[in-house]
């Protein structure tokens, strides 16, 4: 193996574990942001609640639609728990209210796939969304400022 190929070689592995390193399943994630900082634990929610939207995308497109309800159910709860760290906190207040913008979105691109009777759980989960979103933006922008 010449030296060029021998760097080459390096390079993937580096880059493999780096990428294995940054792969953390719900579990850990969810572990994490519980032992976390206040002021952290919104990020960790809001990745969490991110991770679990795209494994509804995922589940409705394999037709399990049971299991994809109980993801879109994370959803909401994982959004509200990072709302309620981002307001405790006073952190993170426009980046929490930017990604359940991005994930309502997406849960309405969702629905508009599925069958009339799979609709009505996505869009409950969709009006919590704008409600989290609401309190943020009443919140950030408020008179009691």
């Amino acid at each position: 193996m010449n030296v060029r190929g021998a760097w080459g070689a390096i390079l993937l592995a580096g880059a493999l574990l780096a990428f294995a390193s940054k792969a953390e399943s719900v579990s850990e994630l969810i572990a994490r942001a519980e032992a976390a900082r206040p002021e952290d634990r919104a990020v960790l929610y809001i990745e969490i609640a991110e991770l679990q939207l795209k494994a509804a995308d995922e589940l409705y497109t394999a037709g399990k639609v049971q299991e994809a309800q109980a993801a879109i159910g994370d959803v909401a709860a994982y959004s509200e728990k990072a709302h309620d760290a981002s307001l405790k906190s006073g952190k993170r207040l426009k980046n929490t209210e930017i990604a359940v913008r991005k994930m309502a979105d997406k849960l309405r691109d969702i629905k508009r796939t599925l069958n009339f009777d799979d609709q009505a759980p996505v869009q409950e989960v969709v009006d919590r969304l704008e409600q989290l979103r609401t309190d943020l933006l009443a919140h950030m922008f408020g008179k009691g400022k």
